[in-house]
C-alpha cells in the first residue's frame, strides 16, 4: 500500500512586479490580473510505499521544498491530485512551527498538541526528547535565543518522538554538527526498520546514499529521473559536472583546464557543494578538485588508481603555520580516512592575508567497495597542540568508486598474498 501518491501534480505561485500590483488586483477583484504565474512544480507523478525512504535531490529552486509542503498539507496543488495517508511529522523551514517567544519546552507541548497528543502523553515523551536534543538548560529558554543548530536539534527530537507514520526532512541535517548528524542518521535507520515512510531532501549525496531506498531528481519543477538511488545520484552528479564545465567554458577556459589562471597555473577555484561550514574565518577554502595524474577532473574513480586531491585556500589574516587537509567520508556518513599537510610532513610557508596556497595530495587508492565518497577540505593554523580551525567544509565534493567485478568484503580489500602452507592427506600424522 502506498503512503504517498502524486498524480500529475502542479503548483503555481503568483508573482507581482511590485507590492502595489497586489493591491490593484484586490481592488479590481477578478476583472484584471496584475501578476504572472511561477510554476514551482509541473506534472509531478510518483508514489512512495509504506516504510520506504525516498530521497529528493536537485538544484536550488528545483521545487523540492514545495513538494514536501504539498505532502505536509501546508500547500494545495494548483492541478493534479496529492494523496497522503498517515500521521505526518515535518522538519521543513528552520524552526517552522516554533514560537520564538516560547521556551523550547513550551514549544514541545504545542507541537505535540498539534499532532494530537495529550499533555500526559507529551510528558511521557519529554525525557526522550530532552535526551536526544541535548541542549541542556536552553530547553527552558526562549527559542529566539537558540542557534540554528539548537533549533534543528529540538525540532528533530520532537519530530521523531511523536510517533510519525510519515517523516519529512528538508535539509535539517545541514546545520548539525558531526556528532548530531550521526545520531540523526542512526535514528532515521531505526525509523526505517519500524516501517516509517521518510522523504528526505538533501544536497548531501552522502546522506542521500546512506538512507535512500530510491531517489527522485527534480529539475526546474519536473521529474528528471526516479529510481535506484545510486543510478539517480550518479546521473545527477554527472549533469552537475557538465554544467560546471560549461560555465567554466564560458569564461574562456579550455576543457580539462578548470581552475587554471595565468600566474597561478595550479590554482583551483570553486566548491561544488557546501553542506556545512565552520571555523574562525582566518582563512577560507576557495576550491577543491579530484584529478587524474594528468590534471583532468574525475567523477568516476577506478579502484587501485592514482588520483590527486587538489585544495586551494586563501588567508584572510596572517597565518604563521598553515595546515591544509581533508577527510574522506563514505556513503553511510562515516568518516573513512583523512590526512593533512602536517601529517605528511610538508611544512607550508606562512601565508599573508590575501595569499593563496594550493596543495596537491597524491593518492594511490586501495581497492574500495564500489560506492560514493565525499571529501571535506579544511585549513587550520598553528602547532598540533594549539591548532585552530580556520575553515572546514562538509562534503565539498563527491566521487564514485567503480566496481572491478570482484567482491569487496567490508569496506576495503587489503593487499594480500595467499599460499598453501601444507596439505595433509586423511589419516596422515604430523611429526
Amino acid at each position: 500500500m502506498n503512503a504517498i501518491e502524486f498524480e500529475a501534480v502542479s503548483k503555481a505561485f503568483p508573482v507581482y512586479d511590485s507590492p502595489g500590483d497586489r493591491l490593484k488586483e484586490l481592488l479590481v477583484w477578478q476583472w484584471k490580473s496584475f501578476h504572472r504565474q511561477f510554476w514551482a512544480l509541473r506534472e509531478v507523478s510518483f508514489a512512495v510505499r509504506r516504510g520506504e525512504t525516498l530521497s529528493i535531490i536537485g538544484e536550488n529552486g528545483a521545487g523540492k521544498s514545495t513538494l514536501l509542503e504539498l505532502v505536509a498539507g501546508i500547500l494545495r496543488p494548483t492541478a493534479g491530485t496529492a494523496a497522503v495517508t498517515g500521521r505526518v511529522s515535518a522538519l521543513l523551514e528552520l524552526g517552522s512551527g516554533f514560537d520564538p517567544e516560547y521556551t523550547g519546552r513550551e514549544n514541545v507541548y504545542v507541537n505535540a498538541a498539534v499532532l494530537g497528543f495529550t499533555r500526559r502523553q507529551t510528558e511521557d515523551k519529554l525525557p526522550q526528547i530532552e535526551e536526544f536534543a541535548d541542549i541542556g538548560e536552553f530547553l527552558d529558554r526562549p527559542v529566539k535565543t537558540y542557534s540554528s543548530g539548537m533549533v534543528v536539534r529540538l525540532a528533530f527530537a520532537v519530530a521523531i518522538h511523536t510517533e510519525p507514520e510519515i517523516l519529512l526532512v528538508d535539509e535539517a541535517l545541514a546545520v548539525g554538527d558531526t556528532g548530531f548528524r550521526q545520531r540523526c542518521l542512526r535514528k532515521v535507520h531505526e525509523l526505517r526498520s519500524r516501517g516509517v515512510t521518510i522523504l528526505l531532501v538533501s544536497h548531501s549525496m552522502a546522506d542521500v546514499q546512506a538512507v535512500g531506498d530510491r531517489a527522485l531528481w527534480l529539475e526546474a519543477g519536473r521529474v528528471r529521473q526516479i529510481g535506484e538511488t545510486e543510478s539517480v545520484v550518479a546521473n545527477y552528479l554527472d549533469a552537475m559536472a557538465r554544467k560546471d564545465a560549461a560555465y567554466l567554458g564560458t569564461r574562456g577556459l579550455p576543457p580539462g583546464e578548470e581552475g587554471r589562471r595565468p600566474g597561478s597555473p595550479q590554482l583551483v577555484e570553486g566548491v561544488p557543494n557546501i553542506d556545512h561550514r565552520s571555523g574562525d574565518g582566518g582563512a577560507e577554502v576557495i576550491g577543491i578538485a579530484v584529478l587524474d595524474p594528468s590534471g583532468r577532473p574525475l567523477r568516476l574513480i577506478e579502484p587501485g588508481s592514482r588520483i590527486i586531491v587538489r585544495i586551494s585556500a586563501r588567508a584572510r589574516r596572517d597565518l604563521r603555520r598553515p595546515v591544509i587537509g581533508f577527510l574522506l567520508r563514505n556513503h553511510l556518513g562515516i568518516d573513512f580516512a583523512g590526512t593533512n599537510s602536517a601529517r605528511e610532513r610538508l611544512e607550508l610557508p606562512p601565508l599573508a592575508a590575501g595569499d593563496v596556497h594550493t596543495v596537491d595530495f597524491h593518492l594511490e587508492l586501495p581497492e574500495l567497495y564500489p560506492a560514493f565518497f565525499s571529501i571535506s577540505p579544511a585549513i587550520a593554523d598553528g602547532e598540533f597542540e594549539r591548532r585552530s580551525a580556520c575553515d572546514w567544509i562538509d562534503n565539498a565534493i563527491t566521487v564514485q568508486v567503480s566496481s572491478t567485478g570482484n567482491p569487496v568484503y567490508g569496506y576495503i580489500h587489503l593487499p594480500c598474498r595467499v599460499e598453501l602452507n601444507a596439505a595433509t592427506a586423511e589419516g596422515a600424522h604430523l611429526d
